[in-house]
């Protein structure tokens, strides 16, 4: 607030307004408003999501009965000034409600518990008539700025569920609760206003004083097991959300065909790297959603740096490019795929040795990655051959049995600080907020989705690195899906061999298909 009592954010959009010339007389308002077509009140089919999203609301009901459950979409960020980043929902309310693109800002779905179980009602502002200010005057939600917005009656067939005006959740948030009525639960971290709503009607409860030893409120702990609850309902996919990632998996290998081929184009150019990222984008863009996390193009001792996202850099005949990209398909589910790729076609002797063990290092997780083993047994498959090639290489001070004790090693990780392997879903680092009895020490179940990722990376500057690794920075990464059998690479169609890699290379520049 400023000294008017006018909240900052409103004064920031409100700036907008000092440069703008548009029409106030009664005259134009009358005129804009009308001479429209009807607008078209046909409803869509329901989606393939909406098949789904009723057993995983159910699960939410179950586990907070008589509890109102508050999941809002998110809200539009401001990138600079008066302009706002593209809007993407927040994971839990787009897992619940099945929309991914094509979800609206400032949505909420509120489970409200009736009877032994919850009826869900999702709040939005719908579009609005033509003849309102805010069809030509609001450029953050106007038709003539942003386009149309879905109407009530839409979404309500698009996702099977009871729809309502923005408007009404204040009051539907309100009503019956209290400390003798229904308790509140909220995801946290999607939008201010909504979480400011729900704590000023817990505020009655007079509970914010019963705080732990991390001096959290009892809501605060409430709203946390709800965090936690949403991301471990992830844990499993069910079809349709492996499907999902299946769609973004072969998005995904048609983006990195497209970089072997542009490989020749980035070599020489000052900004080489981002020949490669938009030429991945590129695909992203026109087959899904986007990117589902900002595209690593690093070529040569970039490689070595782990989230190297500027890619600004040049891309030189005889260095390495690790490339760690995925789509994002419209449905927010996102491929997470790391190849690293000789420039010129062929690996040098010394790339090929750390490429070869750090594809050994994957292939031993994947050995492990079944049924009944644990998500921490793949990540200890490969540490035990990453730590084994490192003391073959004389690079451990210890022996390779010291070096995997947790207690008193390590020394292996300088090499590899990273962890292996994370969950892969609608967040490219899915269900991050589990418990770790349910995420690090969980036994595999069928219908995971992880990535399995080993790498090496020897920095220009380590002088405990051979000379002739300095610079060499490898990782291969691979989506998995745990099967009743064992495991899946969803991501096979993509060489991870040195030969296979080699062979595919030349045939996409020689302008064969590969497929």
């Amino acid at each position: 607030m400023d000294e008017t009592g006018q909240p900052q954010e409103e004064q920031l959009r409100a700036r907008g307004g000092n440069r703008s010339q548009r029409p106030t007389s009664d005259a134009f308002k009358a005129f804009i408003g009308s001479g429209w077509a009807a607008l078209d009140p046909a409803v869509p089919p329901p989606s393939e999501a909406s098949r789904y999203t009723p057993t995983r609301r159910q699960a939410v009901s179950a586990r907070f009965p008589h509890e109102r459950v508050v999941l809002p979409s998110g809200v539009l960020r401001v990138r600079s000034n008066d302009t706002d980043y593209r809007f993407r929902a927040h994971s839990a309310f787009s897992h619940l409600t099945g929309l991914g693109s094509d979800a609206e800002p400032d949505s909420v779905l509120v489970l409200h518990p009736e009877g032994d179980g919850h009826r869900a009602v999702l709040y939005f502002r719908p579009r609005a008539e033509r003849n309102t200010e805010e069809f030509y005057a609001d450029s953050r939600y106007g038709e003539l700025w942003v386009g149309a917005r879905p109407t009530l009656e839409q979404i309500e067939s698009l996702i099977g569920l009871e729809c309502a005006h923005i408007d009404d959740l204040p009051e539907a948030i309100a009503k019956d609760a209290g400390p003798e009525g229904i308790r509140l639960r909220v995801v946290r971290g999607a939008s201010a206003e909504i979480e400011a709503l729900v704590e000023e009607i817990r505020a009655e409860t007079e509970e914010t004083a019963d705080r732990d030893e991390q001096g959290r409120t009892r809501c605060e702990r409430e709203d946390l097991e709800l965090a936690e609850f949403c991301s471990e309902l992830r844990l499993v996919k069910d079809e349709w959300e492996i499907g999902q990632l299946c769609e973004a998996v072969a998005a995904t290998v048609t983006g990195f065909e497209n970089i072997v081929v542009a490989l020749a184009e980035a070599v020489g150019r000052r900004r080489g790297e981002r020949v490669i990222e938009t030429v991945f984008e590129q695909v992203a863009r026109q087959v899904g959603n986007g990117t589902g996390y900002d595209t690593i193009a690093a070529a040569g001792e970039h490689a070595c740096t782990l989230h190297w996202i500027v890619n600004d850099g040049p891309v030189r005949e005889g260095d390495l490019i690790l490339v760690d990209a995925g789509v994002e398909v419209d449905s927010l589910y996102t491929a997470d795929i790391t190849r690293t790729l000789p420039v010129d076609g062929r690996f040098t002797p010394a790339q090929r040795e750390v490429y070869e063990a750090v594809l050994a290092a994957a292939d031993a997780a994947f050995a492990v990655a079944r049924p009944g083993r644990t998500f921490k047994e793949v990540h200890e498959a490969a540490m035990a051959v990453i730590a084994q090639r490192l003391y073959e290489w004389e690079l451990l001070p210890v022996p390779v049995e010291e070096a995997l004790d947790p207690a008193r090693g390590g020394q292996h990780r300088r090499w590899m600080v990273h962890g292996t392997s994370h969950h892969l879903g609608i967040d490219v680092h899915d269900c991050a907020q589990a418990r770790r009895e349910m995420y690090l020490e969980a036994q595999l179940r069928p219908g995971m989705v992880f990535t399995i990722e080993p790498g090496l990376y020897f920095r220009t500057d380590d002088l405990l690195a051979p000379p002739e690794f300095r610079g060499i920075g490898v990782r291969i990464e691979d989506d998995v899906l745990v099967t009743e059998a064992g495991c899946e690479n969803l991501t096979a169609a993509l060489p991870r061999t040195i030969s296979d890699v080699e062979d595919w290379m030349a045939q996409l520049r020689s302008g064969k298909d590969t497929r």
